[in-house]
């Protein structure tokens, strides 16, 4: 018996935490900057509890069945929360209030639920035991949903159906908890019932968690969603409508296969055409293999490491038929070794030095993404350069976010890296700018040759890349560093203004 009781605390314990870092997980996504969402979910969660706590002085009568209702809620609110969040993100303007009240809410009832368990046990055991092993087994069952969260429950079940499954785990133990406390409650047929009902709920919630979420993501993109996976790290979803491919990370637009030919030829070729001698070039992000597709052009080229954190991303890269003919089946090439580890941590392990570094990643909304735009950064990439060697870093907008992109400038400065910003028009994102480095201060020579079958770029374009317009001139921007990332911040504040 005491085995079983100890139990119900872990498992109560991993089903709140794993509602909160569902929450966590969904404004990051939704909303961006990882940092804020996730402590704003866990400060409202750990305040709610407080709340939930100090209530459970007014239960005085019926403690059993208040827990075991108070379970059931859980689990129906719990268990239903990133179901909501979804769906309030597609279809109202109240996410952030849907998000907080959630949290508040779940907060609240989980808050309840140990002090009153607590009071239950004192009358079957010394009351010192209580507190150390239901508090003992309260952090056991965070700990175990902590790990579960990103190597299990993201990756094979997604948000909607993580948080579904343990509503379901969170009724099982109301259920449980009636026979547990069975002398104290009686024939409580209305409890069995609505823990039955709620069991049901849960259940029609998973089986349909892929209708729901297809449901939301119909309405917050404009185009047909054909693929959504979440992985440990990211949501990618890919939508179509024609003949145009285009693919989001956490809702953010990432190319459009229209128009990423002009990215991509301009990511590649202004610094890969003035490098005639170049044989190994490193890739860093850019696990769509579009930018190495225009890198396998140089017949020159004999070794290309794509380095991407999301194995799931290579993986869906090489072996989706539309997206292998996008991309002209160039991670599957022999001369491509593909690497699936954090970059920064990546650079630090190895020493290989590379004649061209292209630095694909994706905005830095976000402070995860953010580290890999800063000085430390840009000092382990200076170190694989080799003498002659050039890097190209993709650096958000000049015109919508001209203090990012010039804080990027700065901090590749700041690196010891000579810098040659320039830009160019991409339809669907408008003008987007980019950054040539070098080891040393050699000036940069425009290349008098591309390779044959671009569909944008030519040698008569390229100077007029490196040309910028009085409304995107350099401004005074502070140099990105790992302790204090300026960059996140000027870029949450000049694209929230655009997306108003």
């Amino acid at each position: 018996m005491a085995v079983a009781l100890f139990v119900t605390v872990l498992l109560i314990a991993a089903c709140g935490l794993v509602y909160e870092l569902v929450a966590g997980a969904l404004a990051s996504y939704l909303l961006g900057d990882s940092v804020t969402q996730f402590s704003t979910v866990i400060g409202t969660y750990l305040f709610a509890m407080g709340i939930g706590s100090w209530l459970s002085r007014f239960v005085g009568r019926g403690i059993a069945a208040r827990f075991v209702t108070i379970e059931l809620l859980v689990a129906l609110v719990g268990g239903f929360s990133s179901t909501l969040l979804f769906l309030a993100f597609a279809y109202t303007e109240a996410f952030r209030l849907t998000l907080y009240l959630l949290v508040g809410v779940v907060g609240v009832l989980v808050g309840l639920e140990v002090p009153l368990l607590m009071r239950i046990l004192r009358d079957r055991y010394d009351f010192r035991d209580v507190v150390s092993n239901v508090l003992t087994f309260d952090y056991l069952g965070a700990l175990g949903a902590s790990l579960l969260f990103p190597l299990v429950l993201v990756p094979r079940l997604g948000l909607v159906r993580a948080a579904l499954l343990f509503g379901v785990v969170n009724a099982l133990v109301a259920l449980w908890s009636t026979w547990l406390f069975r002398d104290r409650l009686g024939a409580r047929r209305s409890l069995w019932g609505a823990g039955a009902l709620v069991l049901v709920a849960l259940s029609l919630g998973m089986w349909r968690a892929g209708r729901i979420t297809a449901l939301a993501e119909s309405n917050m993109y404009a185009d047909d969603v054909i693929l959504a996976r979440d992985t440990r790290y990211q949501r990618i979803v890919l939508t179509a409508w024609k003949d145009d491919l285009r693919l989001f990370l956490n809702g953010h637009l990432q190319f459009s296969s229209r128009d990423e030919y002009r990215y991509h030829e301009a990511l590649v070729h202004p610094g890969l055409a003035a490098l005639p001698g170049a044989r190994r070039v490193l890739v860093l992000g850019g696990g769509d293999g579009l930018a190495v597709r225009e890198i396998l052009r140089y017949p020159g080229v004999h070794d290309v490491v794509l380095v991407d954190l999301d194995p799931e991303m290579t993986r869906l890269f090489s072996t989706h038929p539309r997206l292998v003919a996008l991309n002209g089946g160039s991670l599957r090439d022999p001369r491509v070794h593909v690497v699936n580890d954090d970059a920064f941590v990546w650079l630090a392990a190895h020493r290989d030095l590379f004649d061209f570094v292209v630095v694909d990643f994706p905005d830095p909304s976000n402070y995860a993404v953010g580290k890999l735009y800063t000085v430390a950064f840009y000092q382990l990439l200076a170190r694989h350069l080799s003498r002659d060697g050039l890097a190209v870093v993709q650096s958000t907008s000049p015109l919508f976010a001209r203090k990012s992109y010039w804080s990027i400038v700065a901090t590749l400065r700041e690196a010891g890296l000579a810098t040659h910003p320039y830009h160019l028009y991409v339809p669907s994102f408008g003008e987007w700018g980019f950054v040539l480095a070098a080891a040393r201060s050699a000036p940069y020579t425009f290349p008098d040759g591309l390779p044959a079958g671009l569909r944008y770029l030519t040698p008569r374009e390229v100077p007029q890349l490196f040309t910028f317009a009085t409304d995107m001139l350099p401004v005074p921007a502070r140099v990105n560093r790992l302790n204090d990332q300026a960059l996140v911040r000027y870029y949450d504040e000049e694209w929230s203004r655009i997306d108003r």
